[in-house]
C-alpha cells in the first residue's frame, strides 16, 4: 500500500483537478466573482475548501483506526470503481452541458435580487440600526467572505470529492493528500475566480466527467492490483 508523501499528494492533486472543474462550486465562484470583489469571493470559497479538505482527510486518516486497514483499503477500491464508473455515466448522458450551470446561475440570480429587493426598502437610519444587530461573525468577516464560505461549504459536502478524498486519506499518505488537495482547489478556484463565467461557460463538462472517471478507475486498478500483490 503506497503511504509515500508524493504518490498521496500527486493522486489528490490530478483528483482534485478533474472533480473540482465544471462542478457546482466552481460555477458559484465564477458568478459570485462577477458580482462581488474578487478577493473576498476568492478567500471565502478558499478557506472554504481547505477546511473541507482537511476535516475529509481526517476522517480518512482515522478510519484505519475504526476498521482493519485491510477492508478500508476494500472500500476505498470499491468507491474509486463506483466513483469512476458514475463520472463516465455523467459523461456519456444525454444532457445539455451548460444545464449545471444555469441552475447554480438560476439560484444566485434569485438570493441577488432577493438581497438588491431588501436593500433598496432599507433608509439610512435603519442601516445604522442593522449595522448594530449584525451577528458576531460578520463584525469581524465580511459578508460576501461569509456567504462564499458557506455557498462552497455546503456546495461540497457529500460531493463525490470529498467523498473521494477520505477514501485516499485512509490508504495514501494523508499530508500528501491534504497538500495536493489544497494545491489543486486553489488552481481551480482561482481560474474560476479570475476567468469568471466565460471560463465557465466553455468548459466541456463532458470531457471533464470523462478524464475523471478514467482517473478513478485508474486509481481502482492501481488500490486492487496493490491488494492482491499484498495477499
Amino acid at each position: 500500500m503506497g503511504l509515500s508523501l508524493i504518490e498521496g499528494f500527486t493522486k489528490s492533486l490530478a483528483m482534485t483537478v478533474l472533480s473540482e472543474i465544471g462542478d457546482k462550486t466552481f460555477f458559484a465562484a465564477a458568478i459570485l466573482a462577477m458580482r462581488h470583489p474578487r478577493k473576498l469571493v476568492l478567500a471565502g470559497c478558499l478557506a472554504s475548501l481547505i477546511v473541507m479538505t482537511i476535516l475529509s482527510a481526517s476522517l480518512g486518516w482515522v478510519a484505519p483506526n475504526l476498521i482493519s486497514r485491510k477492508w478500508s483499503h476494500h472500500v476505498t477500491t470499491v468507491l474509486f470503481f463506483g466513483f469512476g464508473l458514475w463520472s463516465l455515466w455523467e459523461g456519456f448522458k444525454e444532457e445539455s452541458e451548460s444545464e449545471e450551470l444555469a441552475e447554480v446561475e438560476a439560484k444566485l440570480n434569485a438570493d441577488w435580487k432577493a438581497e438588491t429587493g431588501s436593500n433598496k426598502v432599507n433608509t439610512k437610519g435603519s442601516d445604522d440600526l442593522k449595522k448594530q444587530q449584525r451577528p458576531f461573525l460578520t463584525q469581524f468577516f465580511s459578508p460576501i467572505f461569509l456567504k462564499a464560505f458557506s455557498i462552497t461549504f455546503f456546495g461540497e459536502w457529500g460531493d463525490k470529492s470529498q467523498i473521494a478524498t477520505i477514501g485516499l486519506a485512509s490508504d495514501e499518505n494523508p499530508f500528501g493528500v491534504v497538500l495536493g488537495g489544497i494545491i489543486g482547489q486553489a488552481l481551480c478556484t482561482t481560474a474560476a475566480v479570475i476567468g469568471g463565467k466565460s471560463l465557465a461557460s466553455q468548459i466541456s463538462e463532458k470531457m471533464v466527467a470523462l478524464s475523471s472517471g478514467i482517473l478513478f478507475l485508474v486509481f481502482g486498478v492501481q488500490s486492487f492490483l496493490s491488494a492482491a500483490g499484498e495477499s
